[in-house]
């Protein structure tokens, strides 16, 4: 993953809920471009930290085994912008999660004041229905990847 859209976890439960920040800089070009002149977070990449946030959980639910990808984006709704300055608060709770996949809803605070709300749907594409036949290797949870979750202290279980 070479674009990380979340800055660190704030809270983890393992397999039921997840609390992700972004700061938002005026360092950040793509703030710039989105309009000119009005730099403000898209909407798009808001809803891409949130499945980061929830796409984690869902992974780390399943001990990182599972290929995990974005399914369907069930519903993005969003009542703002914001702003260089500001923190994004990726707040999710898995809804239900089978071998097949799971769903997840979450709701984006903006400083503290309700933004928007996303909930997605994930698939554990080894265990689709599609009859296409994937790398063995996990492409999604790289071992550097999974390194990298050690930095925001989401961990493998113990013997895993």
């Amino acid at each position: 993953m070479r674009w990380i859209w979340i800055d660190k976890f704030v809270e983890f439960e393992s397999g039921r809920r997840a609390v992700a920040v972004k700061n938002l800089t005026l360092a950040e070009e793509h703030l710039h471009d989105h309009f000119p002149g009005y730099p403000v977070m898209p909407a798009s990449l808001m809803i891409e930290g949130m499945a980061q946030t929830a796409g984690i959980l869902v992974g780390e639910a399943r001990d990182f085994s599972e290929k995990v990808i974005l399914a369907k984006v069930k519903l993005a709704r969003f009542e703002g912008v914001a702003r260089p300055g500001e923190q994004l608060r990726f707040e999710t709770v898995i809804e239900s999660i089978t071998p097949e996949g799971a769903t997840t809803s979450g709701k984006i605070l903006c400083d503290g004041r309700p933004l928007g709300q996303v909930d997605i749907m994930f698939s554990h594409i080894d265990q689709n229905m599609s009859g296409l036949n994937f790398p063995q290797e996990n492409f999604v949870f790289t071992d550097e990847f999974r390194n990298l979750l050690t930095t925001y202290q989401v961990r493998r279980r113990e013997g895993v």
